[in-house]
């Protein structure tokens, strides 16, 4: 255990924890469906459990750890990885991911009582911030680094309409599964 004056900072629990939500978070990078532009992976209900079952700073830090990884050279990405990760459009998503699972974990760490319509709304707001992310960078690497200009119909038509379908039934299904997995969770701590 890491320890400093009186607090303990991270247990062997939280590590492992952590550690397993790293790796469901690459292994759902390569359960995809392929549409233009953005792919529809599963990353987005292995960040969202991250952050409803770990908490905001633990959430936040499984994701920025599975980043750092990538970003390293280890292929972990839907599209790769290594440092020039930084230029693909779809970049922006992986920094949602982090700021969307800190939100969830922080809205729902410390109440005792958690029902399926606010973890819900929960993952409707960390899905908002994940498409923020990935949409403005999306038209911004395009329009001013890749010079392939991209206008902001097609940008929410291919990186909205068509994945937001999929991505609603994976905030239902972080619902169900946080429902179900928080509480037993919190007996353990």
């Amino acid at each position: 255990m890491i320890l400093t004056k009186k607090k303990e900072i991270l247990s062997t629990k939280s590590m492992i924890l952590s550690a397993l939500f790293v790796a469901l978070i690459a292994i759902g990078a390569f359960i995809k469906v392929p549409v233009p532009v953005c792919p529809f992976t599963l990353q987005l209900l292995f960040t969202t459990l991250a952050g409803l079952l770990l908490g905001a700073n633990l959430g936040f830090v499984s994701v920025c750890v599975y980043i750092i990884i990538g970003l390293i050279g280890i292929p972990i990405f839907t599209e790769g990885g290594g440092p020039g990760y930084i230029f693909q459009p779809t970049f922006g998503y992986l920094i949602g991911f982090a700021f969307g699972a800190y939100v969830a974990g922080y809205l729902t760490q410390n109440r005792t009582k958690l029902s399926f319509i606010y973890l819900l709304c929960v993952n409707f707001l960390n899905l908002l911030i994940v498409y923020a992310f990935g949409m403005v960078y999306v038209y911004i690497i395009n329009n001013f680094y890749l010079n392939t200009p991209i206008g902001i119909w097609p940008v929410v038509l291919y990186c909205f309409l068509l994945a937001v379908p999929g991505d609603i039934v994976l905030c239902i299904l972080a619902a169900i599964l946080g429902k179900k997995l928080i509480p037993n969770l919190k007996h353990y701590k």
